[in-house]
């Protein structure tokens, strides 16, 4: 379900993250790639953060 959201407003998603991690150098590129699967965010923004997948869900749960 999230994932479907995530595919219906991925610029709004897109700039949400960036907005909320906005002190990673995000590549659109890793992004693109990551789109629509929830899995992928959550992992690539743990690669690139460091923070916990648990507390990476409860954000991305509040922009989706």
């Amino acid at each position: 379900m999230a994932t479907e959201a995530m595919n219906e407003s991925w610029r709004r998603v897109r700039d949400q993250i960036k907005s909320i991690w906005d002190d990673v150098d995000w590549n659109d590129k890793e992004m693109k790639r990551a789109r629509g699967e929830m899995h992928k965010i959550v992992g690539l923004i743990q690669d690139k953060t460091g923070e916990s997948r648990e507390e990476i869900r409860r954000k991305m749960s509040a922009i989706l």
